[in-house]
């Protein structure tokens, strides 16, 4: 592949970035190749059955790129390292989208509490139940005790977050997850 002097490209996008639209269709043709091969570079570091093709995905930057109105190109250099950057993006963005779909995007999402008051409470042998809060806190220690200051303590986040010194937020997450992994154990013992 020739590669374009780096001098006319720089002169093209000072061109472009002067009002000159012309200087864009002039620098595309050059500059095509190289965004290319960037393209495919990132494209092979991404799941084979990937359904973004590199003409695609260069297409998709060269839009975002002609959209790049405030930028003042310095050289040719900039000019590839923000292409690279819009393609990173883009394909950040593909993969949002496919792992949304995949997530059931746009169904209803039911929360934990949902779940549990439209399922029938189970008859939970209180040692089982024992165990698994045991066995919650051999795996992990603040979430045990979490579990132990909001449903035994009948503390709040904020309370919890106080006993524990963390924050908040922190309190929250855990319990969430606790919640989670507690529900799924208790069905487990309760179905087999």
């Amino acid at each position: 592949m020739n590669l374009p002097a780096p001098r006319g490209v720089t002169d093209l996008l000072v061109d472009w970035t002067e009002g000159d639209k012309a200087a864009l269709d002039r620098l595309m043709p050059i500059v095509y190749d190289e965004l290319r091969l960037l393209a495919e570079r990132y494209l092979a570091q991404e799941r084979p059955d990937h359904t973004l093709q590199a003409t695609a995905l260069v297409h998709e930057a060269y839009v975002k790129l002609v959209d790049q109105r405030s930028v003042r190109w310095q050289n040719r250099a900039h000019f590839f390292g923000i292409a690279a950057q819009l393609m990173r993006r883009i394909l950040v963005d593909h993969a949002r989208r496919r792992d949304a779909a995949k997530r059931g995007d746009g169904v209803r999402k039911l929360s934990i509490e949902e779940v549990a008051a439209e399922t029938p409470a189970p008859a939970v042998d209180i040692l089982a139940l024992d165990q698994i809060l045991e066995t919650l806190a051999a795996l992990d220690a603040q979430q045990g005790r979490v579990v132990e200051l909001r449903f035994f303590g009948g503390l709040t986040v904020e309370e919890s977050a106080q006993v524990l010194d963390v924050s908040p937020t922190t309190v929250k997450r855990d319990w969430r997850v606790a919640k989670a992994w507690l529900y799924r154990e208790l069905l487990r013992v309760t179905t087999t």
